[in-house]
Formats: structure tokens, sequence, C-alpha cells
């Protein structure tokens, strides 16, 4: 047998695994979903894998949508905390950010004509920025006044309106009056609460990633 022959299995050996390095280097990334927010976001009292963005990644796996799920959360931030680091905290691979502030904002008593300017300023410089996003509301309960209550409760459909963003109005909705769902503290979610969170919004992600692709 010739050099040419022995040595043609072994060049086409190289060729081909030449063209799986090109066929696994062209594969697409997932896209990034950022998720801004406070307590919640960060999970606090939680491991990583357990808190809402780890939830929200693996429920969207679970739709079929491939997606890397940053958390972006600061405990004890406000609307005001988030709009101050919007820029630095929300990378510009970023495809879509789910924008998760206000439970603070609430606590502290902001007014909620404050709390809208400063959630405006943050989806403007996503706007600006070409990132999508996703608005989540916090529920105030009339409780706290019911004109405050009312007023608060408005940011957030208005805002989503305004810049025609999807919007999931009380990101606590059917965790907060579930003690199995919460911690002690009576708060902040479990495991068990932060999952049903990411179940709740991986639809609404997803959809917005659809809407980004086309």
């Amino acid at each position: 047998m010739s050099q040419t022959a022995q040595r043609f299995p072994s060049r086409r050996r190289f060729l081909l695994g030449l063209g799986l390095m090109t066929q696994v280097a062209a594969a697409p990334k997932p896209p990034i979903v950022t998720v801004l927010g406070d307590s919640i976001t960060a999970g606090l009292g939680l491991p990583a894998r357990d808190a809402m963005p780890a939830q929200l990644q693996a429920a969207l796996g679970r739709l079929g949508v491939s997606a890397l799920v940053r958390a972006a959360g600061v405990s004890g931030d406000t609307s005001g905390g988030g709009l101050a680091r919007v820029g630095f905290s929300v990378a510009a691979d970023t495809r879509i950010c789910v924008v998760a502030l206000g439970g603070n904002d609430l606590l502290q008593g902001v007014e909620p004509a404050q709390t809208k300017a400063n959630l405006r300023g943050i989806l403007q410089k996503l706007k600006a920025r070409r990132i999508g996003a996703v608005l989540v509301g916090v529920g105030a309960p009339p409780a706290i006044g019911a004109s405050y209550a009312r007023e608060f409760n408005a940011v957030y459909p208005s805002l989503a309106r305004e810049f025609g963003v999807p919007l999931y109005a009380n990101i606590l909705a059917g965790v907060n009056r579930n003690a199995a769902l919460m911690q002690r503290d009576g708060v902040h979610p479990n495991a068990g609460g932060a999952k049903r969170i990411g179940e709740a919004l991986a639809p609404i992600v997803a959809q917005a990633l659809k809407a980004r692709a086309s």
C-alpha cells in the first residue's frame, strides 16, 4: 500500500472532525433572559437552584424553550434602585428582561407616581438598547389604604399598555396566601412558591422570546 493511501484515512478523519467542529461552533446559543428584581428574584433564603430565576429556566425547558435565565436581583431593591443599575445589571446580550420590582416600594410607602416614573425609566432604557421586556407587578392589598392600593395597582397595566409589553400583574399571585408556598417570614416564597412563580411566568416569557425572534 502506498504512503498516500495510508495517509488518506487519517486525512479523511481529520476533515470529518473539522466539519463536526464547524457544526458545533455554528449551533445557536440559547437566548438570554435577565430577571431584574429584588429579594424574590435574588432568591433570599433559598439556594440558587431553587430560586425563581432557576425555576423559570426549568419551566421554560419543560415548554420546549431553550433559554439561559440570569438572576439580577438585589435584596431590598426598590424601583429606584433598579433604575440606577439597569445599565450594568442587564447585559447587552439580554434578549428579554423580566422587570420584577415594586415590592419594596410598597413596603416603604413610596408614592405610586414615583414608582411609575422609575419603572418607566427602566423600560425606556431597555427599549433604547433594543432589549425586550416583560413587566411583573406586585399586588397592593386594600388594607394598606384603598386609595393608595388602587393607584399603585394601576401602575403596572398602565405601563404595559404604554410600552406594549407583556404583563404578569402580581408576582405572588396564588403564592402569598398559601403558607405551604411561603417561607416562615410570610414575605418570601419557598422553593415550591418560586417554582409556582416560574411556571406562571414561563408561558409569558416564552411568547416574548418568540416575538423577539420573529
